[in-house]
């Protein structure tokens, strides 16, 4: 079992990256009972919005509503990977992480008691990097360390001097790290989902 992590600030359309995502992992050849993609969704609140469009694409989905993952899911979060790996085994388990938490601490706690490899992705909003990049920059910053690669998403939503503007400003805080520019809501190339799994 493979695991990524994705994580972002609020609003930044980690869910949407994440259905195209698990789309191109499943493919089109599922056998009966097999399970390719898990899926855990970690957000505040009782009942999620993305809850219920992750339902909807008939994806494997655990629910964890216990808050802040930096700080209330570290003793729950092995539990439940543990019991996806024996239970289901997929190929590969998504781990949505809330917009406020930490992707790395995350997988640290993970690594602790499960030996699987593992990426982080990081999810930007064009639209609203600038705005946000300044009063949030300690969290942000947070945000993006051990990331494997960075998805600059809602590039449609920005003309290209905001867009180069923003991946500057990106690139200054993960500089050696691959940018890609997309936009979740049209088809993403498969090239960029091979990025995202470390398979090129």
């Amino acid at each position: 079992m493979n695991l990524l992590i994705l994580g972002g600030f609020l609003g930044s359309g980690k869910t949407t990256v994440l259905l195209q995502l698990a789309k191109y992992i499943t493919g089109d050849d599922v056998k009966p009972g097999e399970t390719k993609v898990a899926i855990i969704e970690n957000e505040i609140g009782e009942q999620s919005i993305d809850d219920k469009i992750l339902k909807s694409g008939n994806y494997s989905v655990e629910n964890l509503f216990a808050g802040c993952a930096c700080c209330t899911l570290s003793g729950s979060v092995p539990v439940y990977v543990s019991k996806i790996q024996k239970e289901l085994n997929p190929e590969w388990l998504i781990f949505e992480s809330t917009g406020v938490g930490y992707p790395a601490s995350i997988q640290r706690t993970i690594k602790e008691v499960l030996d699987v490899d593992s990426r982080i992705c990081i999810i930007v909003d064009a639209k609203r990097w600038l705005r946000i990049e300044k009063p949030m920059e300690q969290l942000l910053s947070g945000q993006f360390e051990n990331a494997d690669v960075v998805l600059i998403n809602k590039k449609d939503l920005v003309d290209r001097e905001i867009l180069e503007k923003v991946t500057q400003s990106v690139a200054a805080h993960v500089p050696d790290v691959k940018l890609i520019p997309i936009s979740a809501v049209e088809p993403v190339s498969e090239t960029v989902w091979e990025e995202v799994l470390g398979q090129k």
